[in-house]
């Protein structure tokens, strides 16, 4: 059984979700302590018991310690069983990570399946589902699977109540190589608002004319009718010849939308500065689907803490090297192959 330590490097979540992609993939069973302890709030919270007890259902997982607040559990995955699925946080917890959690081993099961998600569709700290349907899943989709993701209802933190549905076709992943982004060919930014006035969103789309110089055709404000909650996010796509980004904003309390703008624009405007194909985020979400390929390399910023935390723990189930440089100022070149 392989023993994880949750307090390893970042110490957050993703350590947790790593293992349990891995291990329904492997099939080997793994115990984890000192869960998300780099955390205030250390331990399995309402979101990640999700993907914990999702993981088990797919894999028809023995799992013991699984419990709001647990810090330790272990996990014995028997087989991955494709089907219908229907799963809920009951919380704004982040819908999208218990998804990433479980889609490995879905794209490599023998049948197809289709999963109802339910809870937080755009809260801050994990991909909003904008940036899963944009930039993340059309990725996997060109590794040879077909992966389709619907947003029925959009839940923002801290209500919740968003709802989306996806259909996951399987087949072998092939290598994936992405060195340059190519021409920029299309631009575009949405401000939503729900529950809120539409001028929020329209001061932050003057920021984005502002500040990026982009035609006011370009941007669009949107008002949101069917969500639980008050929300906000502001959402800058970027599309070249090989691939698209996405970057966000999320709207909170005491922080106005001026400020909101100006964080997503400064993303931005470094993604456009160096002429890098994957913004950090999407380089670190996609280190596990490359792994199962056998290998892949791309170009991307230098990485985070969350990235080289998620390739140690790739490294524990998977044999795979994973190795990266720096290849100029501000740009690394990150490579996986089989060890």
């Amino acid at each position: 059984m392989i023993t994880i330590d949750g307090s390893y490097g970042e110490g957050g979540g993703q350590i947790l979700r790593t293992s349990l992609a891995l291990s329904l993939v492997t099939g080997k069973p793994f115990s984890i302590r000192n869960i998300r302890a780099g955390r205030k709030k250390p331990g399995l919270m309402r979101q990640h018991l999700t993907a914990v007890n999702a993981a088990a259902e797919i894999g028809l997982a023995a799992i013991e310690g699984n419990r709001i607040g647990s810090q330790a559990f272990t996990f014995e995955p028997e087989t991955i069983k494709p089907g219908n699925f229907h799963f809920a946080i009951g919380s704004a917890g982040s819908c999208t990570l218990v998804f990433q959690t479980i889609l490995p081993a879905l794209l490599i099961a023998g049948e197809p399946t289709e999963i109802i998600l339910e809870g937080g569709t755009h809260n801050p700290f994990a991909p909003p589902f904008d940036f899963l349907e944009k930039a993340f899943l059309p990725v996997i989709n060109r590794m040879g699977p077909r992966v389709d993701a619907v947003l029925e209802k959009p839940g923002f933190y801290p209500a919740g109540g968003g709802r989306f549905r996806v259909s996951v076709n399987p087949a072998d992943l092939n290598r994936f190589d992405l060195l340059e982004r190519g021409n920029i060919i299309n631009k575009t930014a949405r401000a939503c608002v729900a529950n809120l006035p539409v001028n929020i969103a329209n001061r932050e789309l003057e920021v984005i004319h502002e500040k990026l110089e982009w035609d006011r055709e370009l941007l669009k404000a949107v008002e949101v009718e069917n969500s639980q909650g008050p929300g906000n996010i502001l959402t800058v796509e970027v599309e070249s010849d090989n691939i698209t980004e996405v970057f966000t904003g999320f709207g909170e309390k005491g922080v106005s939308a001026e400020k909101v703008a100006r964080r997503a624009v400064k993303s931005v405007q470094e993604y456009l500065a160096f002429n890098v194909p994957m913004g950090r985020y999407l380089a670190d979400q996609l280190l596990i689907p490359m792994a199962l390929a056998g290998g892949g390399k791309f170009r991307t910023f230098s990485p985070t803490k969350h990235t080289t935390t998620n390739a140690e723990i790739i490294k524990k189930f998977i044999d795979v090297e994973i190795e990266m440089n720096e290849c100029s100022l501000n740009q690394w070149e990150i490579e996986i192959w089989n060890g």
